[in-house]
């Protein structure tokens, strides 16, 4: 008898302690639209409907003022009678975009998503999808084989720390013969990012992947290392990134040529990335075009023009014959890209690629665009 009272008791418990949740913390449902793809488990906000506009809800009863600042725009949110706070954006353009929701005057990350770092700081992020046909190449495709990125870390003497890199191999590279080796490309971040922003918001494996599968792209390594540049500008003292060449060559270079299947000869071997990352891919690049065969700045943040006089583009037709590929890419919208190199390149006579990304500003979806033409075009 007292087993069953007791198991009443739970019962009765349980039931006031399931109605006091969902009363308190249940969000709104079903959600106008489609839910973020990066929303945690259980939560449904934040969403984006069929017009691109996107919808947040935050519980707050004890907040006085709730907003959602996203793209450059404060939208305040409505309290209902439970406490919980509601509101929809604008129409907003596609692609991934970072928010902070602001309560009482303090900007914090939304709860019911899972954060990424970017801009300096660790920000929610929402995706709003494009159509897609235009996502398909970083969408998943289960169809297909895919590859891995594996989180590594390794000792560095001239740092004096453990460093993290993020390394993708291809599907193939598990089941291939094992003497088989790969070609590899060192793909930066930019500024104020680090070297988890090409795996997270940049979907590089999805884009490698997509491009392998369809034989666009010859099945490759690709190593995601952090640039010592990823805090704003002027926040930590010394040079922005200034490290990160002697890291890479000395360190990051015989790290990855020792534990992975991967060429160790220049015509293996590449380097871009986005932005400073960009920048630095080009400086280090065009400054040891005895150890890279292509360079990729995606709108690199290259400011100025280097003397054409000078090494190696003094010798337009060895540079044509080390560097395969210049690709040099930037959005339609955006100021940066580099493009004051263009006339002076078609001057001297150094072959490059120019890609403009349509429509697009400094953003992933502008680099995202950019790896996947470059992965096309290089070890080929």
């Amino acid at each position: 008898m007292k087993k069953i009272l007791f198991v009443a008791m739970l019962a009765v418990c349980a039931s006031v302690n399931a109605q006091y949740s969902r009363d308190k913390y249940a969000l709104p449902n079903p959600p106008e639209g489609k839910s973020a793809e990066n929303c945690i488990p259980g939560a449904t906000y934040p969403c984006v409907d069929d017009q691109h506009r996107a919808t947040f809800v935050l519980n707050a009863p004890k907040a006085q003022s709730v907003a959602v600042d996203i793209c450059g725009k404060v939208y305040p949110m409505t309290r209902d009678e439970r406490g919980q706070w509601k509101g929809t954006t604008a129409p907003l353009v596609v692609g991934p975009h970072y928010y902070r929701l602001v309560v009482d005057g303090v900007n914090v990350n939304d709860p019911n998503v899972y954060t990424v770092y970017g801009s300096g700081s660790c920000f929610s992020l929402i995706e709003i999808p494009e159509s897609e046909e235009d996502a398909a190449y970083y969408s998943y495709n289960k169809d297909i084989p895919h590859g891995q990125v594996r989180e590594c870390h390794y000792w560095s003497e001239s740092r004096q720390c453990m460093r993290r890199c993020y390394v993708y191999t291809p599907a193939e590279y598990e089941t291939s013969k094992a003497k088989k080796k790969y070609p590899y490309f060192i793909l930066q971040h930019g500024m104020a990012e680090n070297e988890t922003g090409w795996h997270e918001q940049g979907k590089m494996a999805n884009i490698l992947d997509n491009n392998i599968a369809a034989g666009k792209a010859v099945p490759m390594v690709v190593v995601m290392d952090n640039g010592d540049c990823d805090y704003n500008m002027g926040a930590v003292p010394g040079g922005l990134g200034t490290t990160f060449e002697n890291v890479l060559l000395n360190e990051i270079m015989p790290y990855i040529e020792s534990n992975f299947r991967v060429y160790t000869d220049r015509e293996h071997r590449a380097i871009s990335g986005l932005s400073w990352g960009g920048q630095q891919a080009f400086n280090i690049g065009t400054a040891h075009t005895d150890l890279f065969c292509a360079i990729g700045a995606f709108s690199g943040a290259i400011f100025g023009v280097p003397s054409m006089q000078n090494a190696p583009f003094n010798n337009p037709e060895q540079f044509n014959k080390d560097i395969k590929v210049l690709f040099l890419s930037n959005g339609t919208e955006e100021g940066l890209g580099g493009m004051a190199l263009d006339p002076a390149f078609d001057k001297q006579g150094i072959n490059y690629i120019r890609y403009k990304s349509q429509g697009t500003e400094h953003e992933w979806l502008t680099w995202r665009r950019s790896l996947n033409e470059f992965v096309q075009l290089i070890f080929k």
